[in-house]
């Protein structure tokens, strides 16, 4: 759970500056091992090389003053990409019907990985219909999400 607060925290600092840029914030994910930031950005015309240097300048102003994160570290900025990752609850209920991979915090009848039909919220909880059966995973259990890629 600590991973998610710390995600959560870095979230509520970055989110404003990119929304004043112009860009949604999609997820924001610090790779301890690698001591790398990755800030992931949207835009209504997508996202360009330019995009991600502007909002990389701002927001190493921004970390220059505010410190989140002790120590050196490499901040990435990088559009989402085909495998989007969710990670808010709007995500869950704008791409309701598309196929996607969870994994969650605890086990789920012994296992923490999930692939399926995402089929929307229902309270707290994330539905997903597999081949075999349907889960509700609750939204504080879920690690990691990315949308499965339609080629």
């Amino acid at each position: 759970m600590e991973k998610r607060s710390q995600a959560d925290r870095l979230r509520t600092l970055v989110e404003p500056a990119v929304d004043r840029l112009g860009f949604e914030l999609v997820d924001v994910e610090f790779i301890s091992g690698q001591k790398t930031l990755r800030v992931y950005i949207d835009g209504p015309d997508g996202i360009h090389v330019d995009d991600c240097a502007r909002v990389s300048r701002q927001l190493s102003a921004l970390f220059d003053v505010e410190d989140p994160i002790p120590g050196q570290y490499t901040l990435e900025v990088s559009s989402p990409g085909l495998d989007r990752p969710l990670a808010r609850r709007q995500d869950f209920t704008r791409f309701t019907g598309s196929q996607v991979k969870i994994k969650t915090l605890t086990p789920i009848e012994g296992r923490r990985n999930f692939q399926g039909r995402l089929m929307g919220l229902s309270g707290e909880c994330v539905v997903l219909e597999t081949e075999e059966t349907r889960y509700d995973l609750a939204l504080a259990n879920i690690e990691k999400a990315r949308l499965v890629p339609d080629l």
